[in-house]
């Protein structure tokens, strides 16, 4: 295959995979920070220790860890058809991907809370700080970097679910080099669509350190 007929195939890839991973991360952001913030408040001197809550919410996250991607997204088929109306297309693979990566940013979400001083959580206590005012004051603020690193983990992990999603109905770079890389034997296709999703992952590396890097500066620029 030519470049200029590989060329619309990896644009077109590329915006599938890029539309389906933007949407499945804020999801997973959105259904995940909860869930791990849940768990560090419920656990065991959380500020709303809750063992048979906390225990439910981990069996559920560890569950969901546990379950390989791609037997998710088969399992959760007649869900995704509920959601969205269909089991195939960039749009029915964000309810998967996001379903699949809730859990995994749950626990970087709990062990981002977990590493914020307690001692500045003591203080906002002693001060008659309630618990939504901690977590918005205190827990986030300072957990934001960690986050931040979370965040970008589970957008490159999400990169490598869309890829298989690909191979199930899911078009993006992973549908197009199973049908035109591998069904077809087409080698350099296969290798120009591993380049650009290697790519991808690589930028989304950078902007994650970037703001990192930022978020430093400014906390040292404020202390």
């Amino acid at each position: 295959m030519s470049w200029s007929q590989m060329q619309p195939l990896l644009t077109q890839g590329t915006i599938d995979t890029l539309y389906m991973v933007l949407w499945a991360t804020v999801v997973s952001v959105l259904g995940g920070l909860p869930l791990g913030i849940l768990l560090v408040l419920t656990d065991k001197g959380g500020l709303l220790q809750n063992r048979p809550v906390n225990k439910v919410v981990g069996v559920i996250v560890n569950i969901g860890r546990s379950l390989p991607f791609i037997i998710l997204l088969i399992a959760l088929i007649p869900f995704t058809k509920l959601v969205v109306g269909t089991f195939i297309g960039p749009t029915a693979m964000i309810v998967p991907l996001a379903i699949g990566a809730i859990p995994f940013f749950a626990r970087l979400v709990e062990t981002a809370i977990r590493e914020v001083d307690h001692g500045l959580v003591e203080a906002v206590q002693s001060m008659g700080g309630s618990v939504p005012t901690i977590i918005r004051k205190v827990l986030l603020p300072q957990a934001l970097p960690s986050l931040v690193a979370g965040t970008t983990t589970t957008v490159i992990v999400l990169v490598g679910y869309s890829a298989m999603a690909g191979a199930v109905g899911g078009e993006g770079l992973g549908s197009k080099a199973v049908t035109y890389g591998y069904q077809r034997f087409d080698t350099a296709f296969m290798l120009v669509t591993v380049a650009v999703l290697i790519v991808l992952v690589t930028l989304a590396q950078l902007i994650g350190d970037g703001v990192i890097r930022l978020l430093a500066r400014r906390g040292r620029t404020a202390s």
